[in-house]
Order: C-alpha cells, then sequence, then structure tokens
C-alpha cells in the first residue's frame, strides 16, 4: 500500500467551491482507475488554508499507470480551480 499525499494552498473563502470542483473532476477520475483504494481531503489544524488529498493505492505501479499526459487532460478539467501541490510519497508499513 502506498500514500499519495498532496497539499494545495486554498483560502478559506474559496474552499467550498474548489472542494466541489475537484471532487466532481479528480475524484470521480481516480475511482475508476485500477489500484485506487480511497482518498481524504484534509484540513490542516491551525492552518486553514492548507487542504491536503491523501490518496490510498494498492500500489505504487498501480497509480504510475496514470499517465502525465492523462494527468494534464484532467488537470484541465479543473479550470480556473488548477492550483499547484506539493507531493509526498507514503508507504504503508503496519496496519492495525
Amino acid at each position: 500500500m502506498v500514500i499519495e499525499w498532496l497539499t494545495f494552498e486554498v483560502s478559506e473563502s474559496e474552499r467550498g467551491e474548489w472542494l466541489a470542483v475537484e471532487e466532481s473532476v479528480w475524484s470521480r477520475f481516480l475511482e475508476t482507475q485500477p489500484g485506487f483504494v480511497r482518498k481524504e481531503m484534509w484540513v490542516e489544524n491551525g492552518d486553514p488554508h492548507r487542504v491536503h488529498a491523501v490518496i490510498w493505492w494498492n500500489s505504487v505501479e498501480e497509480w504510475k499507470r496514470i499517465t502525465p499526459e492523462t494527468v494534464a487532460e484532467v488537470d484541465a478539467r479543473l479550470g480556473r480551480h488548477l492550483k499547484d501541490c506539493t507531493m509526498r510519497v507514503f508507504d504503508v508499513v503496519r496496519e492495525c
């Protein structure tokens, strides 16, 4: 299991709209991908401008089957809601 962790800077005033658009575009796309497990969106306590997309994948191989061209196509569907992000990756070494 691998966790993709994306962090976006989103103002509180636009967060609701941004989350709705992000869900209708990226979440719906991810749900169709082999290896996708689940996705959660988190807001950091004490820093409400940071929104984290936490995405679980069965394997890094399945995750990486999504080509950069496909990522660009899905990103384009976000239109004016497209935001840059930082990415971190974690391997799950133990589950309870």
